[in-house]
């Protein structure tokens, strides 16, 4: 995490309760602040509320509304506020990586191709990207 005592924020939007129990405990093993939601609804409404994490980390294949749908609701309502978007999935097709990226997502990562702490490692990675862009 960051240097200064500054608590960061993560946003986890994915229907699978376990994947997002067990990413939940890594990022707040690292000190991160972390609002887990099993839907995208859900992720919205939390958005829309006030929540202002630094990256907001979500699947693609969701009941209801799929992270398509999230993406580009974040991006129409204005409510990723300077965060990192980075799609969490096991679609790995080259079509699906260049339409989430195309929508606005900073990065498609494969969930079969990373453990979780390279995975919190990554979503650190593009936290810092994101603040020097700033």
């Amino acid at each position: 995490m960051s240097d200064n005592s500054e608590k960061l924020s993560i946003l986890l939007v994915d229907d699978d309760k376990f994947l997002v129990d067990m990413y939940s405990m890594k990022f707040t093993a690292k000190g991160y602040n972390v609002n887990a939601c099993l839907s995208a609804a859900d992720a919205l409404q939390v958005l829309r509320d006030g929540f202002l994490p630094q990256a907001i980390v979500f699947d693609l294949v969701m009941p209801e509304h799929d992270g398509f749908y999230f993406l580009k609701a974040l991006i129409t309502e204005n409510l990723k506020r300077g965060a990192s978007l980075i799609a969490l999935t096991n679609e790995s097709n080259d079509d699906t990586k260049a339409k989430i990226t195309e929508l606005g997502a900073d990065r498609v990562i494969v969930k079969a191709t990373m453990i979780p702490s390279e995975v919190v490692g990554t979503v650190e990675e593009e936290i810092v990207k994101k603040k020097k862009e700033r």
